[in-house]
């Protein structure tokens, strides 16, 4: 799964019922026009590629693969690299033809993956969406080795206090609100760290200029200004 909107270019109008679907039937929604980006999907890809580990090499799980974009756009080849996604219909929306690596449906509260299989982790955009966190953070523990790499990202929690939503526009054009759990970074670390995860590096940051289009086409040019210190994504790296 990757992030909705998140932000007001693409969020939730007046007079909409503000229904806030779980994550499943969101995305399974979704999945039909997913590959669209967003503000946020753009932000987190920029974030993750100024301060994520190189993928080269390494045995990679991107869990909440979705339609796997992300693989798609590796630079370096990992030894082994596998997508895993709730939702049958993300997967079953993968490009086959460009497809990067292995795709499997599972949770990240039950990964199915033997005991320390992988040593580079993405969970990015997921765990907003989750409430046991400390349970995904355990199980992501578990399907490591030593040394490894867990790259993850979330809606920030400044910009939940602000307003904004975890929403998408389905294939009717309605817009729909998913189930989101805002936490702050050091929340997210705290939680990890009960699992063995230290944290070696974390940023967070507003949408900037590389973002702008996306605010052009909507009409909202004046919000990009006016929230220009509103950080709509945050991105750790933590190593166990």
């Amino acid at each position: 799964m990757r992030s909705s909107t998140a932000t007001r270019p693409r969020s939730v109008p007046e007079g909409s019922d503000r229904e806030r679907l779980k994550a499943a039937e969101a995305y399974r929604l979704w999945a039909p026009t997913y590959s669209e980006e967003t503000v946020v999907s753009a932000l987190e890809d920029r974030l993750v590629a100024s301060v994520g580990p190189a993928a080269a090499g390494r045995r990679l799980l991107d869990v909440g693969s979705g339609t796997g974009r992300r693989m798609r756009a590796l630079r370096g080849a990992p030894s082994f690299a596998v997508g895993v996604d709730l939702v049958p219909e993300m997967l079953r929306a993968v490009r086959t033809s460009d497809v990067r690596g292995h795709r499997v449906a599972g949770d990240v509260l039950r990964l199915p993956f033997g005991d320390g299989t992988f040593d580079l982790l993405w969970c990015r955009l997921v765990l907003g969406h989750v409430a046991d966190v400390a349970r995904a953070y355990a199980e992501l523990a578990r399907v490591s080795r030593p040394g490894t790499d867990l790259v993850v990202s979330d809606f920030h929690a400044a910009a939940v206090a602000a307003g904004h939503t975890r929403s998408f526009r389905d294939q009717g054009g309605s817009v729909r609100e998913i189930e989101h759990h805002a936490r702050t970074c050091d929340e997210h670390a705290a939680l990890a760290g009960a699992q063995g995860w230290t944290v070696t590096r974390a940023v967070e940051a507003p949408a900037g200029e590389a973002e702008r289009h996306f605010y052009e086409r909507a009409g909202r040019l004046a919000q990009l200004a006016s929230e220009a210190a509103l950080p709509l994504v945050m991105v750790m790296c933590l190593r166990r």
